[in-house]
């Protein structure tokens, strides 16, 4: 379900996704050039990549982070619905509430928690151990991708709350 389209005035939140998700797509594209370049490299001409572990660790949560928010308002995630005939139409819209909220109280731990160690990771400079890469940023996109999640979840809770038990 798109819940955050149901709700007025939230078309900044499909536009602040979609973006992210633009963000997700030049990842995974870097991610099989530079990977791709790396095997070529290491095994055709024996000159491997200096730091490609780094840089592929560092992009997946680019990838992972950014994309996080437009999977979850698209209804992407994976979903089971072993017992939906079994609970009825209160036990799924139950179900659907509890999990936005659930969701959404995990997440925000999580996001305070990156903004925590994003902060400390500038403070104190942070980098990766081979190439130097300050670490800030990435907790930074890791900290907006949940956040905004958290948004989406909470939208969605919302537009259920709305609709009622279907």
């Amino acid at each position: 379900m798109n819940a955050a389209k149901t709700l007025p005035g939230l078309g900044w939140l499909d536009r602040l996704t979609a973006w992210l998700a633009v963000l997700a797509a030049v990842a995974l594209i870097f991610l099989v050039v530079v990977i791709s370049a790396g095997v070529v490299l290491r095994y055709v001409f024996g000159a491997p990549i200096l730091g490609l572990n780094e840089i592929t660790q560092m992009t997946a949560v680019v990838l992972v982070m950014a994309a996080l928010p437009y999977c979850t308002e698209r209804g992407g995630h994976v979903g089971v619905d072993v017992f939906d005939k079994a609970i009825g139409r209160r036990g799924r819209f139950i179900g659907d509430l509890g999990s936005r909220l659930l969701s959404g109280l995990v997440l925000s731990i999580l996001v305070w928690r990156a903004v925590l160690k994003a902060l400390d990771a500038w403070e104190f400079g942070d980098t990766t151990n081979m190439l130097a890469l300050p670490i800030w940023p990435f907790y930074g996109v890791l900290a907006l991708g949940i956040a905004l999640t958290v948004l989406v979840l909470a939208a969605q809770f919302i537009a259920i709350l709305r609709e009622g038990a279907k």
